[in-house]
């Protein structure tokens, strides 16, 4: 009887250890990368009210389209808000980072009356009628690697592989990823800009990259209107296993698009499997363990 229930039991265990590490693995587009929060807090009901509404509304469209803009109440409790997501997400995907959005600006924020959120895959924008407005290359978050890359010819490849991105974002029409000489790149406008402003906002965001992160290995840079990110990986970028719709440099090589989600799902995987083993090895010692009593 000890030995028919040892493969139940064995195989009970390693799907659970398999399937927790396998959903916690599939959330890295939902990461928080910062928040911008006002000061002043709505006073009154109404407005807290457009706001829920206008949530609710950003919410229902994320499973249709990757930006909506829209507004909500009337006067003075006039709301305006937007999403985005990135270009390469799903529209699952883009519902489900986008959904998480609300949480999080009340968590983070309050009832402010104007707060931004923005995760790894989306952002959310609100703000109440009449607040301040800001340049578009208005700089609200940047984070540069912690490893520098000293010769090799890193700077070079990086400045090429920049310029290339801001060609490929304007015929992009505001969206573009690929991987060019080792680097991994990505770059995204806020919806509604048009592709020589998005081009003009992309650039001042790699100027800022080149001064802000020097000889950094990676960057980030976040201004208002666009983003971009970039990774330098010395073997060269890992290469993906499937394609999709998306625009890339003709001189590009490697992966293209999803390069950094198919890293994050093969890395993933990986940890799954050294996970399910040590369950495995973990369960077969408690049983025999057992058999010894």
């Amino acid at each position: 009887m000890g030995f028919s229930s040892k493969p139940q039991f064995l195989l009970t265990l390693s799907l659970l250890c398999f399937f927790t590490n396998l959903a916690e693995s599939d959330t890295d587009y939902t990461t928080l990368v910062y928040k911008g929060c006002a000061k002043q807090f709505f006073q009154d009901p109404v407005s807290s009210q457009a706001l829920s509404a206008l949530f609710g509304s950003l919410v229902s469209q994320s499973t249709k389209t990757k930006f909506f803009k829209t507004s909500s109440g009337t006067g003075q409790a006039s709301i305006s808000g937007l999403f985005q997501c990135r270009g390469d997400l799903s529209n699952s995907d883009c519902y489900n980072c986008v959904s998480k959005l609300p949480t999080l600006s009340d968590k983070q924020c309050g009832k402010t009356i104007s707060a931004r959120v923005q995760l790894l895959g989306c952002y959310m924008l609100y703000e109440v009628s009449g607040f301040p407005q800001v340049s578009g290359l208005e700089m609200l978050f940047k984070t540069c690697g912690s490893t520098n890359v000293a010769g090799s010819g890193f700077e070079e490849r990086r400045d090429a592989a920049l310029q290339a991105m801001e060609n490929g974002v304007v015929s992009g029409h505001g969206f573009y990823t690929t991987s060019y000489q080792s680097v991994y790149l990505l770059a995204q406008c806020e919806g509604d800009l048009g592709d020589s402003d998005c081009g003009d906002c992309v650039k001042g965001a790699v100027q800022r990259a080149q001064v802000e992160c020097g000889s950094s290995i990676s960057g980030q840079v976040y201004l208002h209107k666009c983003f971009i990110s970039y990774s330098y990986y010395p073997n060269g970028v890992p290469r993906r296993q499937s394609s999709s719709s998306s625009s890339s440099s003709p001189d590009s090589s490697g992966p293209g698009p999803n390069t950094g989600k198919t890293v994050a799902i093969i890395l993933g995987g990986a940890a799954g499997v050294g996970f399910v083993v040590i369950c495995l090895l973990f369960a077969r010692n408690l049983v025999k363990k057992h058999d010894d009593y």
